[in-house]
């Protein structure tokens, strides 16, 4: 069974990391994989490195290259699900998680992509935290 997060997110995995916790205002970089329930992944990393090269800063994880993402937690840069999951991981840390449609993307979904009202399972993996300033 899945431990909650917070109402709408279902933690799956996790593995600590280590040093402290992001909080409000804190700069973390992270890598995201984002899947359809079913198992379709919907991360369209691939297309952006192929496309924007080495303008692109990126890891490889699992055999995959991803782009890494920073964002300052509080601003709502990524989808809601993503950032609330943010907060509290630590450096080198992991969480797989289930996101319900509210906190992603929604009744309108990403036309061609995700579906309208979709529940998404997402892999996260953060590499850095810088604290808030």
């Amino acid at each position: 069974m899945a431990a909650k997060l917070q109402k709408g997110i279902d933690l799956l995995e996790e593995l600590r990391g280590d040093g402290p916790a992001a909080t409000y205002g804190d700069v973390v970089t992270y890598c995201a994989r984002i899947f359809l329930r079913r198992g379709e992944e919907v991360t369209r990393d691939h297309e952006l490195i192929s496309r924007y090269g080495s303008r692109l800063n990126t890891t490889q994880i699992d055999g995959v290259e991803l782009v890494k993402h920073t964002t300052k937690l509080g601003r709502r840069q990524p989808i809601a699900g993503i950032e609330k999951s943010l907060y509290g991981m630590r450096k080198n840390a992991y969480r797989e998680i289930l996101v319900a449609p509210h906190l992603a993307y929604g009744e309108k979904g990403v036309p061609g992509l995700i579906p309208a009202n979709a529940l998404l399972k997402i892999k996260l993996w953060v590499e850095d935290i810088r604290p808030a300033t």
